[in-house]
């Protein structure tokens, strides 16, 4: 009943423009497991200055976009107000061939399943799927531990042991992937003849299983051919891809919900990466036991990942500020900040900040370890789709031109490391304080809801300070929970910043959506704010 009325309210809309706030208010309402609310796998919205909601291509292409914004959400998803999506005046907007900025948002997600102990409903999954030979995708520390019944790769295997289900299982994953290892599994996905594929770990076996399942299915000419610009070519599968079920082992890069794959291009030293929604798994499975053994300093540095991308796809340059594409078949799967995905990166801001150090410090706390399990999936949703910025970006050189640094609680055999969410977050003070005068209300706002994760309040807040203030609360969480004081901490000095800012500058996917415009003088500043934090 609430399906088909809802329904009706959006055909109504098309006519009466100002159904748009309801229809809004009544899917934020309904929370994103309403059926309701997930009318199809991508759901396109399209705004004009009246606020028309309509779909496809016959949609009125809006010369000035207007769009609700969403109030600071407390313990639920809160209806949009009526105020005016807020313009950054630092923001440039981008423009396409035309020489004109976007004017739509497209919202693609996987299907996520979560609780405690569902990773043994996988093989019945892949039963429904009718697959017939799958290749398991995991990592040897993972794969070591499945002589324990209760470890996830153990749980996935018996479970398709008990649905009569075959098969192979590829555990050379790298972590942190570079493009030798994706084309390591590349090569034993091609020649195992896979109907299917399921991965279990974090974000590294999860993007190679999507680059694996991705190459596999339609090998390119080129290696560099699906890799995004200006590195490769960045072109879109040719179709549809096989089915995909990922089993996160950390809560962290969200990958279970995303349409991207990151690795580290050995030839340039930095990470790039290959982006699509149809690289997104179609079923993620997120199982809070699946994280009951992990490392204190993997979850933290996995949790700051989380905040991150929280952080950055809510501060985002709009998507009606982003250049348009020649074509809609071309709308990249990072669009900008819009407002379905500024609820999810709210919600899982609030969550991350409350629970991270509870789940850090105390890994015997289920609920904690659910909530910021939950969190990550519920950011993957809002940055799948909006997109990050500047933390990624500038981490990308860092993470390539790591020397000697060896993380504590990391099984890499002595392998120089910077975890990826170590490198995101050891950026994140100088970037927000830099970023928020694009935005100073929706800065200060994240800023709120990280003191109140910690049971603080901000007193008397001013938008003036408001940079600041967020980089205040970013520092002492990272402090409690025991990142390293800046990239010196790491191997960097301020001789490194010419080759960090030369890294980042060709990451243009995220680069191009920071709210305030960068090139190589404010990336040198930002590298050099980030040298030491506390």
């Amino acid at each position: 009943q609430i399906s088909s009325h809802l329904l009706r309210k959006m055909k109504r809309a098309m006519r009466r423009p100002g159904l748009v706030n309801q229809v809004m208010g009544s899917v934020a309402r309904h929370g994103p497991a309403c059926p309701c609310c997930s009318l199809s796998p991508a759901f396109r919205l399209v705004h004009d200055a009246g606020g028309l909601f309509a779909s496809g291509p016959s949609a009125a292409v809006p010369a000035r976009p207007v769009l609700s914004r969403p109030s600071p959400i407390g313990t639920s998803l809160a209806p949009p107000t009526a105020t005016a999506w807020p313009r950054r005046s630092l923001a440039s907007a981008a423009s396409g061939p035309s020489g004109e900025t976007d004017y739509a948002f497209e919202m693609a997600t996987s299907s996520i399943r979560f609780g405690f102990g569902v990773t043994r409903e996988v093989g019945m999954d892949l039963k429904e799927m009718d697959a017939k030979h799958v290749c398991v995708f995991t990592d040897a520390n993972l794969a070591a531990l499945a002589v324990d019944d209760d470890s996830p790769v153990a749980v996935v295997l018996q479970s398709l042991k008990d649905n009569k289900i075959r098969y192979s299982v590829f555990s050379d994953v790298s972590i942190e992937p570079t493009d030798a290892s994706f084309k390591k599994a590349i090569a034993f996905a091609a020649a195992g003849g896979f109907d299917s594929f399921v991965a279990v770990g974090g974000g590294s076996v999860m993007d190679t299983a999507k680059a694996a399942n991705l190459y596999s299915t339609y090998p390119p000419e080129n290696f560099l051919d699906y890799v995004n610009p200006p590195i490769g070519k960045g072109l879109p599968p040719p179709g549809p891809l096989k089915p995909l079920i990922a089993i996160p082992t950390t809560a962290g890069t969200g990958s279970e919900a995303t349409g991207v794959a990151i690795f580290d291009f050995e030839e340039m030293g930095a990470k790039t990466g290959i982006a699509h929604r149809r690289l997104k798994p179609t079923l993620g499975i997120v199982d809070p036991n699946n994280t009951r053994e992990l490392p204190p300093a993997i979850a933290a540095a996995s949790g700051f990942d989380v905040l991150c991308h929280s952080l950055e796809s809510y501060t985002a340059l709009p998507f009606f500020r982003r250049a348009r594409p020649p074509t809609p078949l071309l709308r990249p799967a990072y669009q900008g900040a819009n407002p379905i995905s500024d609820h999810w990166a709210l919600k899982s801001l609030e969550m991350v900040s409350k629970y991270l150090p509870i789940a850090v410090e105390d890994p015997s706390n289920d609920f904690a370890r659910g909530q910021v399990m939950l969190a990550a999936s519920f950011a993957a949703i809002g940055f799948g789709n909006a997109g990050v910025h500047l933390c990624h970006g500038m981490s990308y050189p860092v993470s390539g031109a790591v020397r000697s640094f060896t993380p504590e609680g990391y099984n890499v055999g002595g392998r120089p490391l910077i975890p990826h969410g170590m490198s995101v977050v050891l950026h994140a003070p100088a970037v927000f304080n830099f970023t928020s005068v694009a935005d100073p209300e929706r800065h200060l706002q994240c800023a709120q809801i990280m003191a109140n994760g910690a049971g603080k309040t901000l007193p008397n807040p001013k938008a003036d300070d408001a940079g600041e203030l967020l980089a205040d609360q970013l520092r002492r969480i990272m402090q409690r929970l025991r990142i390293p004081n800046g990239l010196e901490a790491v191997g960097f000095s301020e001789a490194d910043i010419p080759t960090l800012v030369k890294g980042t500058l060709p990451q243009k996917r995220v680069v191009s959506l920071s709210p305030r415009p960068v090139g190589e003088e404010e990336l040198a500043e930002l590298f050099r704010a980030s040298m030491k934090v506390y």
